[in-house]
């Protein structure tokens, strides 16, 4: 059973072993003893709904419940203490386009907001219902998880757009295909929320983001059916499913898609190495991309992220002996780690590996070809749950992330770790921060930042601490050239910041388009932009 407040299955957790819990109350301080609000109590909360009867549409309190938020920093304080205030006025279950079409023919008449909801993973804001306006109706895509046609020839796969990422791989797996997009929420979120969202998956040098993954698909909208065509490349003028890509709803709902599909590969492999320093590592994994190397994935931790997952592992005595061996090889306080995958054929990957291996020697670093690789990848869906765990123990912990070009990428990472680290500081309220390279491309690399902190005994003061750190970060990403969301989207917490990524025109033409084909505004009000 999914749980109502945290992360993902109510019966999977991810326990914090006592040394690392000792270091964590070292570093950030000695959490408060909190209660988390009951559900019960948050189901009282639920209002009576008004929303006009319709045969698909549930009113259940639960139901609404559970649709209310997603795993924003901000949803987890209003659903885990309590202050969830706003709810959709119905949940509604559609199992095909004929369904979708129904209920934005019922939402226009009556002006309802329509909220698309896959997994309910967005961690911006995507599924909050506005406080204020028209009754709102959230569309849970669950039954629309089929393949519904594989085409060998053409290596293409079409899917109902609420299939989650287990759900995906497993039918493909059962004909010899993979899609390979793996988003570390890869358990709860889907393709439909892959696709409006622009997500990327964590082996995306091998396989791609989403958008190069998207051949087509169908969109219901206020305006009508709008297919996407189906070509190979085209010169045609603008390529309309970029409409798609990155609409976070604002346009339709996303009902099917259809994507370019690969073999099952014949071996992979992760492997990790060290670096003396970020700035050697990030110097190589740069070198490496710029290289080309066939490759599916880099990973680069730097000096607090790879500490705090040795810390975080509960291998105490495996550590402390890892450690004292890397010491040896002068791979000493400030080192780094790198995790690797090779995918693809045997002779394939034994070349980029060797290939990797001198770039990694060329760079004072050192290979380790045994355990971390693998236990990264044996916990990589797992990790989530530690979230719930630190909560628990009372942490708040949360996450953000950019891409900034090669010549900026140091200097921004500097300055936004500094503007976290130091955004409590007049509180005295350390501040636990940590970040990674985790996609690198020819021109630049993304920086994913994890920050962590003590939870307040009053809510409000946990999410403005939250709202500090969260708009600190943002302001120095933006003034440092960095994308305000490498792969998050922008839902509500990133809207203040687009506009200066767009531009003002940019902005004109968005607002212009989502009123030509939702001219009542029925479509996931005030997210991504507004246009009232």
């Amino acid at each position: 059973m999914k749980r109502i407040q945290g992360w993902g299955n109510s019966e999977t957790d991810y326990p914090v072993p006592e040394p690392a819990q000792q270091y964590l109350e070292s570093v950030v301080g000695k959490p408060r003893q909190l209660k988390n609000a009951s559900v019960d109590s948050l189901i009282k909360k639920v209002p009576s709904s008004d929303l006009p009867k319709h045969p698909l549409v549930s009113t259940d309190a639960e139901d609404r419940l559970r649709h209310a938020r997603g795993q924003s920093l901000n949803d987890w304080v209003d659903m885990q203490d309590g202050l969830v205030n706003t709810f959709p006025d119905g949940v509604a279950y559609p199992a095909s386009d004929e369904d979708v079409r129904d209920l934005i023919v019922y939402a226009g008449q009556h002006r309802i907001n329509l909220i698309p909801y896959g997994g309910g993973s967005s961690v911006v804001g995507h599924l909050t219902p506005p406080g204020d306006g028209p009754l709102t109706l959230s569309v849970d895509l669950c039954k629309m998880n089929k393949l519904l046609n594989l085409n060998e020839e053409n290596h293409e796969a079409t899917f109902g757009a609420g299939v989650s990422g287990p759900d995906l791989e497993a039918q493909l797996q059962q004909h010899g295909y993979i899609l390979g997009h793996f988003p570390q929420s890869w358990e709860y979120s889907t393709l439909g929320g892959w696709i409006v969202t622009r997500s990327v998956g964590q082996q995306s040098i091998h396989y791609g983001r989403i958008e190069p993954l998207f051949v087509t698909g169908h969109m219901e909208t206020p305006s009508g059916p709008l297919t996407f065509p189906r070509v190979p490349k085209s010169a045609a003028g603008p390529n309309l499913k970029h409409i798609a890509l990155g609409s976070e709803a604002r346009l339709g709902i996303l009902t099917e898609a259809t994507m370019r599909i690969r073999r099952l590969p014949e071996e992979e492999h992760f492997y990790s190495a060290f670096f003396p320093n970020f700035e050697i590592g990030v110097e190589a994994i740069r070198k490496i991309a710029q290289a080309e190397l066939p490759l599916s994935m880099l990973r680069l931790s730097d000096p607090f992220e790879t500490e705090t997952t040795f810390q975080l592992s509960g291998e105490e005595k495996l550590v402390n002996i890892a450690k004292k061996g890397l010491n040896l090889f002068g791979q000493g306080d400030e080192r780094c780690m790198l995790v690797y995958g090779l995918t693809g054929n045997r002779s394939e990957n034994r070349l980029a590996d060797r290939e990797l291996a001198h770039a990694v020697r060329a760079h004072d670093g050192m290979l380790v070809k045994f355990y971390l690789g693998q236990e990264w990848i044996k916990k990589r869906f797992l990790t989530p749950y530690l979230r719930n765990t630190l909560w628990d123990l009372g942490y708040a912990l949360d996450t953000l992330e950019t891409a900034l070009p090669w010549d900026k990428l140091q200097e921004g990472r500097k300055a936004i770790l500094g503007a976290i680290r130091n955004g409590l500081k007049d509180e005295n309220e350390p501040i636990l921060v940590f970040s990674h390279v985790s996609h690198v491309y020819t021109n630049g690399g993304s920086m994913y930042v994890t920050y962590l902190y003590r939870r307040s005994t009053d809510p409000e003061q946990t999410l403005a601490h939250w709202r500090r750190l969260k708009g600190a970060a943002s302001q120095q990403i933006v003034a440092h050239g960095g994308t305000i969301s490498h792969q998050h989207g922008v839902g509500l917490d990133h809207k203040p910041y687009l506009p200066l990524e767009k531009g003002a025109l940019g902005m004109q033409i968005m607002q212009n388009i989502i009123r030509d084909v939702d001219p009542h505004g029925i479509m996931n009000r005030g997210k991504l932009l507004d246009t009232d």
